[in-house]
């Protein structure tokens, strides 16, 4: 049996219970899940975007929410899956909250070791009858989302040429993932799985890899492909108003991941320490955020929520996964301005999120990361005296307290980007069943709170 016919298998075979029967039926009061991602989004990324955004005695509207975990990442080694990892990636990390197993770094929606699909929430609550969505900024073939929609060995395998190495360019980036191939019985790259797929909105960046031709295609790109299947393309915010609900959308909204909103003031980010002839620290000097000026007209986080909860209505119940993708992106860039930039769009969006969930009480939201990140909230000047100093990358933000922040980027000495790292990660609650959530979780237990306040069972899978 191939790859493909093994997911639809499983997925036929689903037993749905009655309570799930009666909730794809039940009008308004049918139970939804909005699940939000700041990828990256550790303590300290929260921490330093309150200090920046609202100050020191303000709260974030994250600060408000009920009820609040902390979540174990989960990862094992991918030679041998009995041995934990205990530093995740987007792929792996994703896939336990979209699926409820645990997996090798890079992988989607698959088994480590042995590469077996496992069906996703979207997918079971998709034959269920129930209403799916996806909302992100960055493309909506990156790792976090991917993982909710599609199965392949490897993250970077997103577009179709990306499935082989390409023998004219081999420094390029490549997934090269050949058992995928819909030739040898996969599924096809991340986009060619999205564009068939039954997700009824999807919207974040990604243009180019829809723009390729499709495997076994002569002209037909992924995009006609989508539009075979039922998919309205649009391309531009505004084109976010007066969405109909009948019918798939897929909103490609910039090339690849799309602009942030903010940077550092003239595009400062943090620097190397220097020091003087004398050896004593030179400090970089502080800056502010800005908004940068490549976000034009961009369409918000919170404009693309907005957009797929009208489209997905109120009459059935839904999951929607929203991810501010680029907090992680910014910290591993260096660049504090960009990631409390996106942590401050996330805020926003669960402040119209909860908005939504009080007018439907059905509703439960769930607020999370996949994994921590570089960024560190450390003395501005170091208390071990003037010639103490990070031996990383280092910013001093000027505060509109008038304050300065340091944020400390120190997990390598590459000078190209910042690694995740290993800590928990918070889980924040709101809504119903909200009181059910755990005081500490694993990643995978997310899976199961999302299938029972929907009703819903996924299968056995066999690791």
């Amino acid at each position: 049996m191939s790859k493909r016919m093994a997911i639809g298998w499983l997925l036929m075979c689903l037993p749905l219970s009655g309570a799930a029967q009666q909730a794809a039926r039940s009008g308004p009061q049918a139970p939804k899940v909005i699940l939000i991602i700041g990828d990256g989004m550790d303590q300290h990324q929260i921490t330093i975007a309150r200090d920046y955004l609202v100050g020191y005695r303000g709260r974030l509207t994250l600060d408000t929410l009920p009820v609040r975990s902390n979540v174990q990442i989960q990862t094992v080694a991918e030679e041998n899956p009995s041995l934990p990892e205990y530093v995740a990636d987007s792929a792996n990390t994703a896939t336990a909250m979209a699926t409820g197993i645990v997996t090798s770094a890079g992988r989607i929606g698959t088994t480590a070791a042995t590469d077996l699909d496992v069906p996703t929430i979207m997918e079971i609550a998709g034959a269920a009858g129930f209403g799916t969505g996806i909302v992100v900024t960055s493309s909506v073939t990156d790792a976090t989302p991917a993982s909710f929609v599609a199965h392949v060995s490897y993250r970077l395998c997103e577009g179709p040429r990306a499935m082989r190495p390409d023998p004219a360019n081999p420094n390029a980036l490549s997934g090269n993932c050949p058992a995928d191939l819909k030739a040898n019985g996969g599924n096809g790259s991340i986009a060619e799985q999205i564009a068939a797929s039954r997700i009824d909105i999807v919207l974040g960046g990604g243009e180019r890899y829809f723009a390729q031709v499709a495997e076994g295609e002569k002209r037909r790109t992924v995009r006609d492909l989508a539009v075979a299947n039922g998919y309205r393309v649009i391309e531009k915010g505004e084109e976010l108003a007066g969405l109909k609900r009948d019918g798939k959308v897929l909103g490609l909204f910039a090339p690849a991941t799309m602009p942030v909103q903010w940077r550092g003031a003239g595009g400062a980010q943090a620097q190397r320490v220097q020091r003087d002839a004398d050896g004593r620290v030179v400090s970089p000097e502080p800056f502010v955020c800005e908004p940068d000026p490549a976000y034009g007209a961009t369409p918000t986080l919170g404009a693309m929520a907005s957009a797929a909860l009208e489209h997905l209505g109120d009459a059935r119940s839904f999951v929607l996964m929203i991810e501010s993708s680029s907090i992680d992106k910014q910290s591993h860039a260096r660049r504090p301005c960009g990631q409390i930039g996106e942590l401050k769009q996330l805020d926003e969006t669960l402040k119209l999120v909860l908005e939504y969930a009080a007018a439907h009480p059905e509703t439960l939201v769930l607020v999370t990361a996949d994994h921590s990140q570089a960024a560190q909230l450390v003395p501005e000047r170091s208390w071990l005296g003037p010639n103490a100093a990070s031996p990383g990358h280092f910013a001093r933000i000027l505060t509109p307290e008038g304050a300065v922040m340091g944020v400390n980027y120190a997990t390598n000495d590459s000078s190209l980007q910042e690694d995740h790292t290993g800590a928990d990660v918070p889980l924040f609650a709101y809504g119903a069943a909200a009181h059910e959530v755990p005081a500490a979780v694993r990643q995978t237990d997310i899976f199961g709170i999302m299938l029972r306040h929907l009703g819903l069972a996924a299968p056995p899978v066999s690791q």
